[in-house]
């Protein structure tokens, strides 16, 4: 392994090499519809099939609002991966929630539905003709009713950290993102940290060479601490915090530039330095020297954790 990847590397003697190029046993990691710990479930973000009638760029939201005046009240921000890295918000017309009567008094909106409709009629598949019926709503619908924590599904692998965040419930996220509604900052700031990068880049799929975050392979495979006292949770929420104000400082930078590995700002970088360490801490007491190290003490509470849980399926 190389220390730095510009230096020279040296020689460590595994016990034995998995397939994630680890000192670990042979595990395998199997896609898991519920997480392997006590933690919030996560799920993928809405799924209109509209064929692009709902979405919006800002200029062509705002065109639309001055043919029909009635409809500003229903559109709201909509952040897909892209976006959300980018921070800029095409915007949805979301009429889900809108009587028949008002729908009927905004004809270029029931033009739009009327769009939707014939789109998903003229679909192949079976499920999309099946919710032609309801033209106003989403194939699926994910809108959480507080603060949620938003994760791209694909990010830059040069990325020391994926761009993840908070949103407020009145803004939706597309199927491209994956979100957390119960998602706390104790939550947020483990996921952020090395520790989860770690696991994230050993495990994670791939497109082209991007990291692909998953629900069923990473999220709910992924050993979080185990049994975490007060105070080690209390650490990590205050150095979340930190990393959260220290993005504050570059309003008018977007996560893409605030990531970048050249242009990161040192102040982030050393809040998410700190909560590295915070995290590693409540893993175990002897630090980390390097990602290899993490994720051969991931794998080992793995595979103790996945025995738990088979243990209680043999006695149930």
């Amino acid at each position: 392994e190389y220390e730095d990847i510009t230096g020279e590397p040296h020689i460590l003697k595994a016990k034995n090499i998995n397939p994630y190029l680890v000192d670990a046993d042979n595990t395998l990691i199997e896609n898991r519809t519920k997480p392997i710990c006590n933690v919030p479930t996560i799920g993928i973000g809405n799924k209109p099939i509209d064929d692009g009638n709902y979405l919006f760029t800002k200029e062509e939201m705002e065109e639309f609002i001055k043919l029909e005046p009635k409809s500003e009240q229903y559109f709201r921000p909509w952040y897909g991966a892209v976006e959300f890295i980018q921070q800029k918000p095409r915007y949805c017309l979301w009429l889900g929630e809108c009587s028949p009567s008002e729908l009927r008094s905004m004809p270029h909106c029931m033009e739009r539905v009327k769009n939707v409709r014939e789109f998903r009629l003229a679909s192949k598949s079976e499920g999309t003709r099946k919710i032609a019926d309801s033209p106003t709503r989403f194939h699926v619908e994910n809108m959480p009713e507080s603060s949620y924590i938003i994760i791209p599904r694909v990010s830059s692998e040069n990325r020391r950290y994926i761009p993840m965040g908070f949103l407020d419930p009145t803004i939706l996220t597309s199927d491209s993102s994956v979100i957390i509604p119960e998602g706390n900052i104790y939550h947020f700031g483990v996921l952020t940290s090395a520790m989860h990068m770690a696991w994230t880049n050993a495990v994670c799929g791939r497109l082209e060479s991007r990291f692909r975050y998953s629900a069923g392979i990473v999220y709910n495979n992924f050993p979080w601490v185990e049994n975490p006292t007060p105070k080690q949770i209390e650490r990590i929420e205050q150095c979340a915090e930190a990393v959260l104000e220290a993005r504050k400082m570059f309003p008018d930078a977007s996560l893409a530039d605030l990531y970048d590995p050249l242009a990161m700002p040192p102040v982030l970088m050393k809040a998410h330095q700190a909560l590295d360490k915070a995290v590693d801490a409540a893993f175990r007491s002897t630090p980390f020297t390097s990602d290899s190290q993490r994720m051969e003490f991931l794998f080992e509470l793995y595979n103790k954790y996945n025995a738990q849980l088979f243990d209680t399926k043999k006695k149930k």
